[in-house]
Protein backbone atom coordinates (compact mmCIF):
# COMPACT_ATOMS: atom_id res chain seq x y z
CA UNK A 1 0.00 0.00 0.00
CA UNK A 2 1.68 3.80 -0.80
CA UNK A 3 0.64 6.51 1.40
CA UNK A 4 2.11 9.74 1.12
CA UNK A 5 2.97 11.45 4.36
CA UNK A 6 0.61 13.26 5.75
CA UNK A 7 -1.84 12.51 2.57
CA UNK A 8 -4.08 15.03 4.00
CA UNK A 9 -4.51 18.08 6.49
CA UNK A 10 -7.73 17.17 8.49
CA UNK A 11 -9.22 19.81 10.80
CA UNK A 12 -12.37 18.73 12.49
CA UNK A 13 -14.80 18.75 9.43
CA UNK A 14 -12.16 19.69 6.70
CA UNK A 15 -9.42 17.96 5.23
CA UNK A 16 -7.58 18.82 2.10
CA UNK A 17 -6.31 16.17 0.02
CA UNK A 18 -2.93 16.70 -1.77
CA UNK A 19 -2.57 16.15 -5.82
CA UNK A 20 -1.91 13.04 -7.32
CA UNK A 21 -3.77 11.49 -4.43
CA UNK A 22 -7.08 9.57 -3.38
CA UNK A 23 -8.49 9.82 -0.02
CA UNK A 24 -10.42 6.70 1.04
CA UNK A 25 -13.23 8.06 3.61
CA UNK A 26 -14.87 6.00 6.35
CA UNK A 27 -18.48 6.00 7.86
CA UNK A 28 -18.28 4.41 10.91
CA UNK A 29 -15.85 1.63 9.71
CA UNK A 30 -17.74 1.44 6.00
CA UNK A 31 -16.69 2.70 2.96
CA UNK A 32 -18.39 6.17 2.32
CA UNK A 33 -16.54 7.77 -0.65
CA UNK A 34 -13.41 8.53 -2.38
CA UNK A 35 -12.36 12.34 -2.41
CA UNK A 36 -10.37 13.85 -4.98
CA UNK A 37 -7.01 16.22 -4.08
CA UNK A 38 -8.54 19.77 -3.08
CA UNK A 39 -10.61 20.89 0.36
CA UNK A 40 -13.90 18.88 1.62
CA UNK A 41 -16.14 18.65 4.53
CA UNK A 42 -16.35 15.73 6.43
CA UNK A 43 -19.68 14.70 9.18
CA UNK A 44 -16.91 14.06 11.84
CA UNK A 45 -16.16 12.26 13.77
CA UNK A 46 -18.29 9.66 12.11
CA UNK A 47 -16.98 10.10 9.02
CA UNK A 48 -12.47 10.32 9.13
CA UNK A 49 -10.18 9.81 5.90
CA UNK A 50 -8.94 6.29 6.80
CA UNK A 51 -5.94 6.28 4.46
CA UNK A 52 -4.92 7.70 0.99
CA UNK A 53 -3.31 6.12 -2.06
CA UNK A 54 -0.53 7.78 -4.56
CA UNK A 55 -1.85 8.21 -8.28
CA UNK A 56 1.83 8.76 -9.26
CA UNK A 57 4.05 6.00 -11.28
CA UNK A 58 5.92 3.88 -8.98
CA UNK A 59 8.92 1.71 -9.72
CA UNK A 60 9.50 -1.95 -8.22
CA UNK A 61 12.96 -3.49 -9.12
CA UNK A 62 12.67 -7.05 -8.27
CA UNK A 63 15.76 -9.77 -8.42
CA UNK A 64 15.27 -13.12 -9.41
CA UNK A 65 17.65 -16.08 -9.05
CA UNK A 66 16.72 -18.72 -11.44
CA UNK A 67 18.92 -20.98 -14.55
CA UNK A 68 18.54 -21.12 -17.89
CA UNK A 69 18.46 -24.20 -20.43
CA UNK A 70 21.90 -25.13 -20.38
CA UNK A 71 22.00 -25.09 -16.44
CA UNK A 72 23.60 -22.02 -15.51
CA UNK A 73 22.19 -19.70 -12.58
CA UNK A 74 21.45 -16.11 -13.49
CA UNK A 75 20.17 -13.44 -11.33
CA UNK A 76 17.69 -11.20 -13.37
CA UNK A 77 16.72 -7.74 -12.27
CA UNK A 78 13.60 -6.96 -13.42
CA UNK A 79 11.94 -3.51 -13.05
CA UNK A 80 8.11 -2.99 -13.25
CA UNK A 81 6.16 0.42 -13.77
CA UNK A 82 2.71 0.72 -12.03
CA UNK A 83 0.65 3.41 -10.90
CA UNK A 84 -2.85 2.91 -9.09
CA UNK A 85 -6.08 3.49 -11.08
CA UNK A 86 -8.11 6.08 -9.92
CA UNK A 87 -11.59 4.56 -11.09
CA UNK A 88 -10.35 1.44 -9.32
CA UNK A 89 -9.15 3.12 -6.10
CA UNK A 90 -11.29 0.95 -3.73
CA UNK A 91 -10.32 -2.32 -5.03
CA UNK A 92 -6.61 -1.23 -4.80
CA UNK A 93 -6.71 0.08 -1.09
CA UNK A 94 -9.08 -2.96 0.23
CA UNK A 95 -7.96 -6.13 -2.12
CA UNK A 96 -4.64 -5.90 -1.35
CA UNK A 97 -2.46 -5.76 1.99
CA UNK A 98 0.93 -5.46 -0.04
CA UNK A 99 1.07 -4.59 -3.50
CA UNK A 100 4.70 -4.84 -3.79
CA UNK A 101 4.74 -8.06 -2.65
CA UNK A 102 2.11 -9.56 -4.97
CA UNK A 103 3.75 -7.78 -7.83
CA UNK A 104 6.80 -9.55 -6.82
CA UNK A 105 5.00 -13.06 -6.86
CA UNK A 106 3.98 -12.67 -10.85
CA UNK A 107 7.31 -11.48 -11.87
CA UNK A 108 8.99 -14.86 -9.92
CA UNK A 109 7.03 -16.94 -11.60
CA UNK A 110 6.92 -15.77 -15.31
CA UNK A 111 10.84 -15.27 -15.21
CA UNK A 112 11.28 -18.87 -13.58
CA UNK A 113 9.17 -20.44 -15.74
CA UNK A 114 10.30 -18.18 -19.19
CA UNK A 115 14.13 -18.51 -18.31
CA UNK A 116 14.83 -21.99 -17.84
CA UNK A 117 13.38 -22.49 -21.75
CA UNK A 118 16.54 -20.27 -23.12
CA UNK A 119 19.96 -20.79 -23.23
CA UNK A 120 21.94 -18.70 -21.53
CA UNK A 121 23.26 -17.00 -25.27
CA UNK A 122 19.92 -16.47 -25.98
CA UNK A 123 18.92 -14.46 -22.88
CA UNK A 124 21.17 -11.70 -23.44
CA UNK A 125 18.88 -11.48 -26.70
CA UNK A 126 15.67 -12.61 -25.34
CA UNK A 127 15.31 -10.11 -22.99
CA UNK A 128 12.82 -7.66 -24.53
CA UNK A 129 10.78 -11.25 -25.09
CA UNK A 130 10.92 -12.12 -21.34
CA UNK A 131 9.96 -8.10 -20.05
CA UNK A 132 6.98 -8.69 -22.64
CA UNK A 133 6.08 -11.86 -21.00
CA UNK A 134 5.73 -10.76 -17.63
CA UNK A 135 4.17 -7.45 -18.71
CA UNK A 136 1.14 -9.51 -20.40
CA UNK A 137 0.89 -11.64 -16.68
CA UNK A 138 1.20 -8.57 -14.14
CA UNK A 139 -1.33 -6.88 -16.39
CA UNK A 140 -4.07 -9.41 -16.87
CA UNK A 141 -3.58 -10.15 -13.33
CA UNK A 142 -3.01 -6.68 -11.50
CA UNK A 143 -6.00 -4.67 -13.55
CA UNK A 144 -8.35 -6.77 -11.34
CA UNK A 145 -6.76 -5.43 -7.74
CA UNK A 146 -7.20 -1.71 -9.25
CA UNK A 147 -3.15 -1.13 -10.60
CA UNK A 148 -2.23 -0.45 -14.37
CA UNK A 149 1.14 -2.06 -15.35
CA UNK A 150 2.89 0.49 -17.65
CA UNK A 151 5.95 -0.65 -18.28
CA UNK A 152 8.22 -3.69 -17.18
CA UNK A 153 12.08 -3.65 -18.46
CA UNK A 154 14.97 -6.32 -17.98
CA UNK A 155 17.53 -4.36 -16.40
CA UNK A 156 20.65 -6.54 -15.80
CA UNK A 157 21.10 -10.65 -16.72
CA UNK A 158 23.95 -11.18 -13.62
CA UNK A 159 25.20 -14.48 -14.55
CA UNK A 160 27.80 -15.93 -11.96
CA UNK A 161 31.75 -14.75 -12.12
CA UNK A 162 33.28 -17.87 -13.07
CA UNK A 163 30.65 -18.36 -15.72
CA UNK A 164 31.53 -14.83 -17.27
CA UNK A 165 35.44 -15.39 -17.15
CA UNK A 166 34.34 -19.04 -18.62
CA UNK A 167 32.32 -16.79 -21.65
CA UNK A 168 35.17 -14.37 -21.87
CA UNK A 169 38.13 -17.13 -22.14
CA UNK A 170 36.03 -18.54 -24.90
CA UNK A 171 36.09 -15.38 -26.81
CA UNK A 172 39.44 -14.61 -26.08
CA UNK A 173 40.17 -18.01 -27.80
CA UNK A 174 37.99 -17.64 -30.28
CA UNK A 175 39.99 -14.05 -31.52
CA UNK A 176 43.14 -15.50 -30.89
CA UNK A 177 42.16 -18.32 -33.15
CA UNK A 178 40.94 -15.99 -35.96
CA UNK A 179 44.10 -13.84 -35.47
CA UNK A 180 46.41 -17.23 -35.89
CA UNK A 181 44.38 -18.29 -39.25
CA UNK A 182 44.85 -14.46 -40.48
CA UNK A 183 48.95 -14.94 -39.53
CA UNK A 184 49.26 -18.07 -41.18
CA UNK A 185 47.57 -16.63 -44.71
CA UNK A 186 50.11 -13.62 -44.37
CA UNK A 187 52.68 -15.75 -44.05
CA UNK A 188 51.72 -18.07 -46.99
CA UNK A 189 51.65 -14.57 -49.17
CA UNK A 190 54.46 -13.89 -47.70
CA UNK A 191 56.30 -16.98 -48.86
CA UNK A 192 54.34 -16.77 -52.23
CA UNK A 193 55.81 -13.59 -53.36
CA UNK A 194 59.39 -14.15 -51.76
CA UNK A 195 59.12 -17.45 -53.63
CA UNK A 196 58.16 -15.45 -56.98
CA UNK A 197 60.92 -12.88 -55.94
CA UNK A 198 63.44 -15.35 -56.30
CA UNK A 199 62.20 -17.09 -59.44
CA UNK A 200 62.10 -13.85 -61.02
CA UNK A 201 65.54 -12.87 -59.68
CA UNK A 202 67.50 -16.24 -60.95
CA UNK A 203 65.64 -16.08 -64.17
CA UNK A 204 66.95 -12.29 -64.92
CA UNK A 205 70.73 -13.47 -63.63
CA UNK A 206 70.31 -16.57 -66.05
CA UNK A 207 69.40 -13.51 -68.72
CA UNK A 208 72.29 -11.57 -67.61
CA UNK A 209 74.52 -13.90 -67.58
CA UNK A 210 73.60 -15.82 -71.01
CA UNK A 211 73.97 -11.59 -72.20
CA UNK A 212 77.72 -11.93 -70.31
CA UNK A 213 78.88 -15.16 -72.19
CA UNK A 214 77.53 -13.88 -75.13
CA UNK A 215 79.24 -10.74 -74.93
CA UNK A 216 82.35 -12.83 -74.02
CA UNK A 217 82.02 -14.61 -77.45
CA UNK A 218 81.61 -11.51 -79.71
CA UNK A 219 84.58 -9.89 -77.98
CA UNK A 220 86.67 -13.31 -78.47
CA UNK A 221 85.81 -13.65 -82.03
CA UNK A 222 86.67 -9.90 -82.68
CA UNK A 223 89.90 -10.39 -80.33
CA UNK A 224 91.07 -13.18 -82.78
CA UNK A 225 89.90 -11.73 -85.95
CA UNK A 226 92.06 -8.32 -84.73
CA UNK A 227 95.46 -10.54 -84.19
CA UNK A 228 95.01 -12.62 -87.41
CA UNK A 229 94.62 -9.58 -89.32
CA UNK A 230 97.66 -7.53 -87.62
CA UNK A 231 100.27 -10.90 -86.96
CA UNK A 232 100.96 -12.27 -90.46
CA UNK A 233 100.84 -16.07 -90.09
CA UNK A 234 99.09 -16.86 -87.15
CA UNK A 235 96.19 -19.21 -86.81
CA UNK A 236 92.99 -19.00 -84.57
CA UNK A 237 94.19 -21.74 -82.51
CA UNK A 238 97.50 -20.01 -81.86
CA UNK A 239 95.05 -16.89 -80.43
CA UNK A 240 93.04 -19.05 -78.34
CA UNK A 241 95.49 -20.27 -76.52
CA UNK A 242 96.90 -17.19 -76.11
CA UNK A 243 93.60 -15.78 -74.77
CA UNK A 244 93.08 -19.51 -72.80
CA UNK A 245 96.57 -18.36 -70.75
CA UNK A 246 95.72 -14.76 -70.37
CA UNK A 247 92.42 -16.01 -68.91
CA UNK A 248 94.43 -18.69 -66.81
CA UNK A 249 96.44 -15.96 -65.20
CA UNK A 250 93.41 -13.59 -64.50
CA UNK A 251 92.28 -17.00 -62.66
CA UNK A 252 95.02 -17.31 -60.09
CA UNK A 253 95.26 -13.37 -59.67
CA UNK A 254 91.30 -13.39 -58.34
CA UNK A 255 92.24 -16.90 -56.15
CA UNK A 256 94.37 -15.04 -53.87
CA UNK A 257 97.68 -15.22 -56.09
CA UNK A 258 99.45 -11.81 -55.65
CA UNK A 259 103.10 -12.54 -57.20
CA UNK A 260 103.94 -15.50 -59.16
CA UNK A 261 107.65 -16.34 -59.99
CA UNK A 262 107.82 -18.23 -62.82
CA UNK A 263 110.32 -18.97 -65.40
CA UNK A 264 110.35 -16.82 -68.76
CA UNK A 265 112.43 -19.14 -71.21
CA UNK A 266 110.53 -19.98 -74.26
CA UNK A 267 110.09 -23.17 -73.71
CA UNK A 268 108.53 -22.85 -70.20
CA UNK A 269 105.92 -20.59 -71.94
CA UNK A 270 105.42 -23.92 -74.22
CA UNK A 271 105.12 -26.56 -71.83
CA UNK A 272 102.98 -24.40 -70.00
CA UNK A 273 100.46 -23.59 -72.68
CA UNK A 274 100.88 -27.19 -73.28
CA UNK A 275 99.33 -28.04 -70.28
CA UNK A 276 96.48 -25.54 -70.27
CA UNK A 277 95.15 -26.89 -73.51
CA UNK A 278 95.74 -30.58 -71.60
CA UNK A 279 93.69 -29.26 -68.40
CA UNK A 280 91.16 -28.22 -70.70
CA UNK A 281 90.50 -31.35 -72.77
CA UNK A 282 90.18 -33.01 -69.58
CA UNK A 283 87.27 -30.76 -68.49
CA UNK A 284 85.38 -30.73 -71.72
CA UNK A 285 85.76 -35.24 -71.64
CA UNK A 286 84.50 -34.78 -68.55
CA UNK A 287 81.47 -32.09 -69.21
CA UNK A 288 81.00 -34.19 -71.68
CA UNK A 289 80.87 -37.65 -69.70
Amino acid sequence: MSFLNPPTFSCCCLTCVRTKNVAIVENLGNFQSLLDPGLHFLAFPCAQVQGSLSLRVQQLDVHVETKTHDNVFVNVAVSVQYCVLPSRAYDAYYRLTNVTSQVSSYVFDVVRSTVPRIDLDDVFVQKQQIAESVMNQLRSEMTDYGYEILDTLVVDIDPDRKVKNSMNEINASKRLRQAAIYKAEADKVRQVKAAEADAEARYLSGKGVARQRQAIVSGLKESVNDFKSDVKGTSATDVMDLLLLTQYFDLLKDVGCNTIFMNHSPDEVANLKGQVNLTVGKKKNQSFF
